[in-house]
């Protein structure tokens, strides 16, 4: 029986980034995430972003974890209007302002350098389209709920989150909608974590739902075993540093640097790491890192006996130096050869791993490791790719740097483990497969389909009655 409600699939849908997900239901309008689509110019995304609904109708959102692909977009909706609550985890209540501050503050430069780049030419300016005080103002509505806390948000709702296994405070959301004489239980699943990478939980199963939003980044292959993945770091590391370079490794500060943080302390444990300088160069990830030591309790305690229990993830590794200056950013680059560098974004879209890349990638000395999920539209996916020449802030660079793609650090779950959740699913739910590329969401509905689960791939726009 129906319980007259609806969801309609905004974002993520056939593509990775972006995940928001809107629905209606006795009046009430509540968001899953609300996120950035990532890739192309974000001055330019930004400024003509429209949102599908107006932001001030918006009673919730319900957010699965932190990253700016599911959350980048709160600071422009609380621009536009909306004034609701926000309902998240506490570790995603920690680290949500750190994320959005650091994002519109890139936003605002980029928009000034762009505006300066316009007045030379004699062109308009444009005004921004939000400011750090939005993104604050997200702060002020965040409501953190623990896991497995069952709360009644809104009228005819409940919500309960299980742990993801992703990221520090990422969430599988329950949600239970009810009406007059029926009952309707979604789940979404957000980021599932890969169980093999370390620091997390693996991720919770779920018992029983009547719907299920999916997501399906490696819906169409399963990631290399993790030590084969340690070996193949290792050994890009010491081919680096034979060769007499430094090492660049784009990664997001949320999860992904702590986790290449993790596996230098471990290689460094083991008397394997030859580069005597680490370099975290990131603002965003030294506070994020800061914000792990503090929920150190909440970590697998196995992963973290084998580098040392009970210690900082800096503490662990001698040669590592935090640079959160500008200056000391820049002071990197007089540094050829033994370095590691650990620097934003991770799709090098914005951050300080560009103007390394500046002036390093024409080196044939260097060398760069990709450890983590490149979209399509982004300069990593074009590195990744094998493009020779990129353009980078008006220049013509010539990639000579050799590029390593070392996909077994993913934190999300590969196929079989998205299988192997899906399956332990009672109720035969309907399956509905969102943050994925075209190709592994086709791969994965058919091997959903063997196993006797309905699965279907929704466009953006789409709408299904719930």
């Amino acid at each position: 029986m129906p319980v007259n409600a609806n969801l309609t699939f905004l974002g993520a849908a056939g593509q990775v980034t972006g995940s928001c997900y809107l629905i209606e239901h006795n009046k009430q309008k509540i968001l899953l995430d609300c996120g950035m689509t990532q890739g192309a110019d974000q001055v330019r995304e930004w400024h003509k972003f429209r949102f599908a609904f107006k932001p001030k109708d918006i009673d919730l959102v319900i957010l699965s974890h932190a990253h700016i692909d599911h959350s980048g977009l709160l600071p422009l909706l609380v621009a536009k209007g909306f004034k609701g609550k926000i309902i998240c985890t506490p570790g995603t209540a920690e680290i949500l302002p750190v994320l959005l501050k650091d994002s519109v503050g890139l936003y605002l430069k980029d928009l000034e350098w762009q505006n300066k780049k316009a007045a030379r030419a004699g062109k308009k300016q444009q005004e921004p389209v939000m400011t750090v005080a939005h993104a604050e103002r997200v702060s002020e509505l965040v409501q953190p709920l623990a896991y497995h806390k069952r709360q009644v948000p809104l009228p005819g709702l409940e919500l309960e989150f299980a742990d993801a296994g992703h990221i520090l405070g990422s969430a599988i959301i329950e949600l239970w909608i009810k009406g007059n004489q029926a009952m309707r239980k979604l789940v979404f699943s957000g980021d599932l974590g890969n169980p093999a990478t370390v620091l997390m939980h693996d991720p919770a199963e779920i018992g029983q739902a009547d719907v299920v939003l999916l997501e399906s980044t490696y819906g169409n292959r399963n990631h290399q075993s993790l030590d084969n993945t340690i070996e193949e770091f290792a050994s890009a590391l010491e081919q680096a540093y034979n060769d007499g370079g430094n090492v660049f490794i784009p990664a997001f500060a949320l999860g992904r640097s702590q986790e290449v943080l993790y596996y230098l302390a471990l290689l460094h444990r083991q008397g394997r790491l030859k580069q005597r300088a680490i370099f975290l160069d990131s603002p965003m990830a030294i506070s994020i890192t800061n914000i792990y030591n503090d929920y150190l309790h909440a970590l697998d305690q196995a992963d973290l006996d084998k580098i040392g229990a009970g210690r900082s993830l800096q503490q662990l590794l001698p040669m590592l130096k935090l640079t959160p200056k500008v200056e000391d950013s820049m002071a990197i680059n007089r540094v050829t050869h033994g370095a590691i560098i650990i620097a934003g974004s991770g799709m090098c879209n914005g951050g300080r791993i560009v103007h390394h890349f500046k002036h390093n990638l024409w080196k044939n000395t260097n060398h760069i490791i990709f450890v983590g999920f490149q979209a399509r539209g982004t300069l990593g996916r074009r590195l990744v790719d094998g493009e020779k020449r990129v353009k980078m802030f008006g220049q013509d660079i010539v990639v000579k740097a050799q590029v390593h793609t070392i996909g077994g650090f993913s934190a999300h779950a590969g196929q079989s483990e998205l299988l192997e959740w899906a399956k332990a699913i009672g109720g035969q739910p309907q399956f509905y497969l969102v943050h994925g590329e075209p190709e592994a969401q086709l791969v994965l509905q058919e091997c959903l389909q063997q196993l006797g689960i309905n699965a279907l791939i929704p466009a953006k726009g789409d709408s299904i009655k719930l």
